[in-house]
């Protein structure tokens, strides 16, 4: 997958269960041409597991579509985001909205202005700086660049590896102490693996009041397919939901 083909492809979370493939394509076909569009279904249960992927055919076209947020599908807010490669879907950074990128690796001969001219590409930029020691001067080999939107921060993250100068550097989201720590990185997280999934310290946004939660719950439903302490999404208890995706 090329740089431009990662940038088309967009989540959307928070669906109605109702709301189908159809449903989907219709909403977000009006950014642009869709070259695919699916909302993904637990094949054991039949049901929506409330969440989907949408493929444009340029980046151009995603970009409208995210330009056109919030965005309410067959009567709900859903989130769109851009769509992180499998193997990174499973961090808990995955989850945090920033505005802020962290990019290391970087040379001696690119400063501030390189950061700038470089990012603009995927948003407008607040501040860009590379840091240095105070005392000596000396840069230390990485830098930051703080964009007005969050989508801006989450494109340059997608494509990961950037070219500035001629030099490889890496992009990262730059979480706050406090962003770490609510996406699970403050601590040793859950153990305890059982078909690929965490169980016991499972990370994951609510699908009805949208708060993000890493409590050991389980699920309470008793007809759930799953065993109670091994519930795939734990929800925390908020005022709307208090089970798992079986509900």
């Amino acid at each position: 997958m090329d740089n431009s083909s990662q940038l088309c492809k967009l989540f959307v979370g928070g669906l109605n269960v109702d709301t189908d493939d159809d449903g989907l394509r219709k909403h977000f076909e009006q950014y642009g041409q869709l070259t695919d569009c699916v909302v993904v279904v637990n094949k054991q249960l039949q049901r929506s597991r409330c969440f989907g992927f949408v493929t444009y055919s340029s980046a151009e076209e995603a970009d409208a579509a995210m330009a056109a947020r919030p965005h309410v599908v067959d009567g709900t807010n859903v989130e769109l985001k851009r769509a992180v490669a499998r193997e990174d879907a499973g961090k808990p950074e995955a989850l945090a909205k920033v505005k802020k990128i962290f990019i290391g690796g970087l040379k001696d001969d690119i400063e501030d202005e390189h950061l700038n001219e470089y990012f603009s590409q995927f948003g407008e930029i607040e501040k860009a700086e590379v840091i240095a020691e105070k005392e000596t001067g000396k840069k230390r080999g990485f830098g930051f660049v703080h964009f007005t939107d969050n989508d801006s921060a989450d494109k340059a993250v997608v494509l990961k590896f950037h070219n500035i100068n001629g030099h490889k550097v890496e992009v990262k989201k730059a979480l706050t102490k406090q962003e770490m720590q609510a996406t699970g990185r403050g601590g040793r997280g859950g153990r305890g693996m059982r078909g690929g999934q965490n169980v016991l310290g499972h990370l994951a946004k609510c699908g009805h009041c949208r708060k993000i939660t890493s409590q050991n719950l389980i699920c309470t439903s008793s007809s759930c397919y799953r065993t109670r302490s091994i519930a795939k999404f734990i929800y925390h208890f908020c005022s709307k939901m208090r089970a798992c995706s079986c509900r």
